[in-house]
């Protein structure tokens, strides 16, 4: 059985780009390969972030992934931090990965153009991205376009140190990209996507008034000025949404109502909110049980550790013995 890691940032609340995006693979996922999911808080500290609130994000984002239907006894979930295999992992990466090919990384070009102090975790975390991956010998890792360029770079790093350290038989795997079916969502300006530093999000666990809100200024067809003029669904990120969220009989009958101005966009985003609120229901259902119950959430991120942690031990064992570190025999 293939063995997949993912990691997510613990940002708070999942929104639907996420879950659309990643999550919602990751739960078919589970059943089908053996599943390393991580809450990546590591990758969270890098720049401005306020601590204050980091271990609540922490936990809000391990919530959602549960109610969203990460299962304990299928998956291993937990959080980075609680690993300290990964930041060791990285640091030994880190000596034999070339600063060029960092700096070529087409969102650390992105980010650093605007800041005046660039910090030094920004050029390096995409190695702490490859030490989460290789860590487990992940044959596969889910991905958006994205963290291509970044995955590309983990199955170069991978290909230096066996190399270097084991040459006649390689001993990490050259993880394979799994592309998601919704590579990149758009959020609600329709331009750039979906992301809560952009505020252009709708949250896994809001409900249909709090989603219809948010909708109603959210871009559609500009050629659609007044209700009567008709549009082009095709180009319209709310009829994308759709085609999400919504049955095909509902995506057909959206589809002729824009054509033929039959409906005003209002019309279209208020059905949208009753499809997204009535599929996310069971999962904002969850999320209340185990906000209610946060020991459950607790106990499975600590077994999730425990389980993570004895497989990257074995793989630090080894990786210290082939790059000549000392260490004391085992009993």
């Amino acid at each position: 059985m293939p063995r997949v890691f993912s990691g997510i940032q613990p940002t708070g609340d999942l929104h639907i780009g996420n879950w659309l995006g990643a999550v919602r693979n990751w739960v078919t996922l589970q059943s089908e390969v053996e599943a390393i999911y991580s809450v990546v808080d590591l990758h969270s500290v890098i720049g401005g972030y306020d601590p204050g609130s980091l271990a609540s994000r922490t936990q809000d984002m391990a919530i959602g992934l549960l109610a969203a239907g990460i299962d304990p006894d299928r998956a291993i979930l937990f959080v980075q931090s609680h690993v300290p295999e990964h930041a060791e992992l990285q640091w030994l990466l880190t000596t034999l990965t070339p600063l060029g090919e960092l700096e070529r990384m087409t969102q650390f070009k992105d980010k650093s153009q605007r800041l005046e102090s660039i910090p030094a975790g920004l050029l390096c975390y995409p190695i702490l991205q490859a030490a989460d991956i290789l860590l487990y010998h992940a044959d596969q890792v889910p991905v958006g376009e994205d963290q291509a360029q970044h995955l590309e770079l983990t199955r170069e790093i991978a290909r230096r140190w066996n190399a270097a350290f084991a040459p006649k038989q390689p001993f990490f795997p050259e993880p394979q990209a799994l592309m998601t079916p919704a590579r990149r969502i758009l959020g609600l300006d329709g331009q750039a996507k979906m992301s809560k530093s952009l505020g252009n999000t709708i949250g896994l666990l809001e409900d249909e008034e709090a989603i219809g809100k948010k909708l109603r200024p959210a871009v559609t067809d500009p050629a659609r000025v007044t209700k009567r003029d008709p549009g082009d669904p095709t180009v319209c990120n709310i009829f994308t949404l759709h085609q999400h969220f919504s049955p095909p009989e509902t995506v057909a009958h959206v589809a002729q109502q824009c054509r033929s101005a039959g409906w005003g966009c209002l019309d279209c985003k208020k059905v949208l909110a009753e499809q997204i609120a009535g599929t996310l229901a069971p999962i904002r259902d969850r999320a209340g049980e185990l906000k209610a119950d946060p020991g459950r959430v607790e106990d499975a991120l600590r077994d999730g550790a425990a389980k993570a942690r004895t497989i990257a031990r074995e793989t630090m064992v080894e990786v210290r013995e082939r790059m000549g570190l000392w260490q004391p025999r085992r009993r």
